[in-house]
């Protein structure tokens, strides 16, 4: 299949409370800043628009509606939502520009999590029949699935102090970072456990705001006259959601998807992971091989600051941003959804 361009992404400020802030106001400013990237006024601009989020976050059905108030509703455009992270809807984008139905797309993701509790909210992810009634927080399972390795001795409590250690210092160059600086592996060891074996700098933060990116055909892209980054593959796959039936220490429909979207076909200098936990990075890399010069999670991953249903869409927006910069050839952009790794999206991203 042609290759599709992505041509502008922004990202808010990961922050830990947007306060009386609203999911306009979170959305519009990204928009604003796409639009000035490819040098257009609005979204009917763009052929097709797909928004991701979850009206969880916000405890009322149909939310995501209040944030498409974003988009202005005069005259009418051609718009469609995922209840997901916003990689789907870059998903269902890119087929909407393969099957000819349209030459751009905007796509936005956005969340406000602050308000509630985020990893209560998530246990609606799980079988409904024998794990949601329960009401096992994603902390809990993650601790579960990271007690797991360290006695299968997979990995050392170091091993995931080392992420950490690596987020916060690749952290310092993303303005947009919730948590960035300098901690050692020791310093990372020595704070008490959160929920064993887990600490809370091994979890990912709950973060406000949202991101959005503009994509489009490679002669739409050259017509814009802007920088881009071509989006070879695709794929997604989804695991059982009996975890039971799963092995939690591998990803195999990460891998699969990886082999997919054309992982394999050439070299990986670049890797943004959507890993909430710090163990989860390391199955991750080991489940999509990653060469040992991959330099991974540059902007500090979601470690670092994690917008739920928005994260997923800024690793693809990342990896864009070190193409365009000159600083990578091809890299790969992770997404993930549910418990431990459930349910996962590739991107192969490449220079123009």
């Amino acid at each position: 299949m042609n290759p599709v361009a992505v041509v502008a992404y922004s990202q808010s400020e990961c922050r830990a409370d947007a306060g009386a802030m609203n999911e306009v106001e979170m959305i519009m400013p990204q928009l604003q800043a796409v639009y000035e990237q490819v040098g257009i006024d609005n979204a009917q601009d763009v052929d097709f628009v797909c928004s991701g989020s979850c009206d969880y976050l916000q405890g009322a059905a149909f939310a995501f509606v209040a944030g498409v108030d974003a988009l202005g509703a005069v005259p009418p455009i051609c718009e469609s939502h995922v209840e997901m992270d916003a990689a789907w809807a870059l998903y269902e984008a890119i087929l909407k520009i393969r099957a000819g139905h349209a030459q751009s797309a905007l796509i936005y993701g956005f969340g406000k999590s602050s308000p509630g509790e985020l990893p209560t909210v998530l246990s609606q992810q799980l079988d409904p029949y024998y794990l949601a009634p329960l009401w096992v927080d994603s902390i809990a399972l993650a601790a579960l699935q990271a007690r797991l390795m360290l006695d299968s001795g997979a990995i050392s409590e170091r091993d995931m102090a080392a992420v950490v250690s690596r987020a916060r210092r690749s952290a310092r160059n993303n303005p947009a970072a919730q948590f960035a600086g300098d901690a050692t592996i020791e310093e990372v060891l020595s704070e008490p456990y959160y929920l064993s074996p887990l600490r809370r700098s091994d979890c990912c933060p709950v973060s406000d705001g949202a991101s959005a990116m503009i994509i489009c055909t490679v002669d739409q892209a050259r017509a814009w006259g802007c920088p881009y980054a071509l989006i070879t593959g695709i794929d997604h796959r989804i695991e059982t959601h009996h975890l039971t039936l799963r092995d939690l220490c591998d990803s195999s429909s990460t891998r699969q998807a990886a082999q997919t979207a054309g992982a394999g076909e050439g070299h990986i200098d670049t890797a943004e992971l959507y890993a909430p936990f710090s163990h989860q990075e390391i199955i991750l890399r080991r489940s999509l091989s990653l060469p040992s010069d991959c330099i991974v999670n540059p902007s500090g991953g979601v470690l670092a600051g994690n917008l739920m249903m928005a994260s997923g869409l800024s690793r693809v927006g990342e990896v864009f941003r070190r193409i365009v910069a000159g600083d990578s050839t091809r890299g790969l952009a992770h997404a993930t959804s549910g418990p431990c790794l459930q349910h996962n999206l590739v991107a192969v991203l490449e220079a123009a």
